[in-house]
């Protein structure tokens, strides 16, 4: 399989992951008259799809460890599952996050779950798997909370919110705890007894985050968050726009997710999460300045926002620096 051969090629697998992770959502910003529900199904089937090519792929071929089918049999079977459920924990939070962004808008929930999930995923992770230096781990952690406060902030002077909205941001809250729970897991499959290798774990994440969306996802059709029930009638008539895009959008996330997992093998699971999960940073960028959701705000919200693309980018440079080799 492929692995990284130094840290300058994992740092930008992992700005890569942030960059896939914080753009997926566009996907779903662009579909038209598409229940989040059954976008879902579109957006888990292209996770599923991807994370298996590139097991086959860079997982199958290289001079480095395992490739993915030998792996599959060898590790050890807690280890299978663990990444199965860590993509089953990843599955509702990532449903929670798509119906707070139909919610609350890009800008605001992606930034909130998201920060939420970088501090405890990093900080569970680091218990398992102690690598890299805590202070400066701790600092880029501390700079990500920071930007998250910074951006609630910015969305409380909003004069056009609606009231509905507040609703997005508990659901963001909600979304970002379980976020930053599927980091633990998949840092002990990947590094006790006989450890999966990445493109495993990958794999075998995206099984899980399908199985989940049968029970998960099929409630959430029946009782909804936001806007009325849904039907798999309704799924089969959203047409091929509709459908392409949650395909690409999935695609997209799986690309970021095989991107930070094949670089946590080299740098470990806490520095390649934490720098991963700066996507907030670029998911803002999106709403702030494509979809334009900030547009009406008053100056003091665009001095919150600009404070908080500072301190995550100090974030992931605290992070970077944590790097000991």
């Amino acid at each position: 399989m492929y692995l990284p051969g130094s840290f300058g090629v994992a740092l930008v697998l992992t700005i890569l992951s942030a960059v896939f992770w914080g753009s997926w959502a566009n996907t779903y910003k662009g579909a038209r008259n598409y229940s989040f529900a059954l976008f879902y199904w579109d957006y888990i089937l292209g996770v599923v799809l991807c994370s298996f090519l590139f097991a086959l792929t860079l997982g199958s071929h290289g001079t480095s460890g395992e490739g993915f089918i030998r792996n599959i049999g060898a590790a050890d079977g807690s280890n299978l599952l663990l990444s199965i459920i860590a993509g089953g924990i990843f599955n509702v939070a990532n449903v929670l996050l798509v119906a707070a962004i139909d919610v609350a808008g890009l800008a605001i929930a992606f930034p909130i779950a998201i920060g939420i999930a970088v501090v405890e995923g990093v900080v569970l992770s680091y218990v398992l798997q102690p690598k890299g230096n805590m202070l400066f781990l701790a600092a880029g952690v501390a700079l990500a909370l920071g930007a998250v406060l910074f951006d609630a902030r910015a969305y409380r002077t909003l004069e056009n919110k609606a009231v509905g909205a507040r609703k997005g941001i508990g659901i963001s809250v909600v979304s970002g705890i379980l976020m930053g729970g599927f980091a633990p897991f998949v840092t002990r499959a990947m590094t006790h007894g006989h450890a999966m290798t990445p493109y495993s774990v990958a794999a075998l994440f995206s099984l899980g985050a399908l199985l989940c969306c049968f029970i998960f996802n099929i409630y959430l059709m029946r009782h909804p968050i936001v806007g009325p029930q849904v039907s798999f009638v309704a799924y089969w008539s959203a047409g091929p726009r509709n459908h392409l895009l949650g395909l690409i959008g999935g695609m997209a996330w799986a690309v970021g997710g095989c991107f930070n997992f094949i670089a946590a093998g080299f740098v470990g699971v806490p520095i390649s999460y934490a720098i991963g999960q700066s996507a907030p940073l670029i998911a803002a960028s999106w709403g702030v300045f494509v979809w334009r959701e900030f547009a009406t705000a008053p100056p003091v919200a665009w001095a919150s926002l600009r404070w908080m693309f500072v301190m995550y980018i100090a974030a992931i440079v605290m992070i970077a620096l944590a790097y000991d080799g």
